[in-house]
């Protein structure tokens, strides 16, 4: 794909009105890209056990019928996991299910063309992630470079689309408010996370137990949080500490 169609692409996307727009210039830059499938997933995080998925794609028919969206399947798929657990892109093939115990998986997808491909997520502020995938039935460029290349330019895509997607598949009444946490309860929540007791956080931070416990609590009632493990762990979500 040269600049001139890359720029066209990113411009594209940003400017898409509707869902079948955006569907339409995805499956674009994908076919450019040298892709017969592309699949965009948007997700929010409504609290710690309820999330809200909006899928994209242009998936066969008769492979969505068969059961490829089922909650099942993207648990044991070692693609799906990977781009829920972390931000670095994926490139995938028979050996990548091979490996995972997952091979069956696998040759049901590969019957439909998903034979390779590359996927990434990028896990925003506010509960918020989006995940790009492009496959194909054809084998990756061995070349490092020409791969290297090909994933830059997902990467630089996915950036562009992930704006368009939460402005076009999520409300604004959908979207997680974010809670207003001072700066003393933030540290309290970071070294919480380290596995700090509330009277070391408190040696810490230089105050005492009770005023440690007084920040952690007060974390805990504006994340809506029953306990301060949770709460570590919805400010994660947030991205309210890392």
């Amino acid at each position: 794909m040269n600049s001139g169609v890359l720029s066209h692409s990113y411009l594209s996307i940003m400017e898409a009105k509707s869902i079948e727009d955006f569907r339409g210039q995805i499956v674009h830059f994908a076919n450019e890209l040298g892709f017969q499938y592309v699949s965009a997933m948007t997700v929010v995080d409504q609290s710690l056990t309820r999330s809200d998925f909006v899928t994209i794609d242009n998936m066969p028919l008769d492979y969505r019928q068969a059961g490829a969206s089922a909650v099942d399947t993207h648990r044991r798929d070692p693609v799906m996991q990977h781009c829920k657990r972390g931000a670095v892109p994926i490139v995938w093939d028979q050996e990548t299910y091979l490996r995972t115990g997952a091979i069956d998986l696998w040759e049901e997808q590969a019957a439909f063309g998903y034979r390779t491909g590359i996927a990434l997520a990028l896990h925003l502020p506010e509960g918020r992630h989006f995940m790009l995938g492009v496959d194909r039935d054809q084998r990756l460029p061995k070349e490092p470079s020409e791969l290297t290349r090909i994933v830059a330019d997902l990467q630089l895509f996915a950036v562009h689309a992930q704006d368009t997607a939460l402005r076009l598949f999520v409300p604004a009444e959908k979207l997680v408010e974010t809670p207003s946490l001072t700066p003393r309860e933030l540290e309290a929540l970071r070294w919480t996370m380290e596995g700090k007791t509330a009277w070391e956080v408190g040696s810490i931070l230089g105050i005492s137990e009770r005023t440690a416990v007084l920040h952690i609590q007060n974390a805990m009632r504006k994340l809506g949080s029953v306990n301060k493990h949770q709460a570590v762990l919805k400010a994660l979500r947030l991205g309210l500490i890392h």
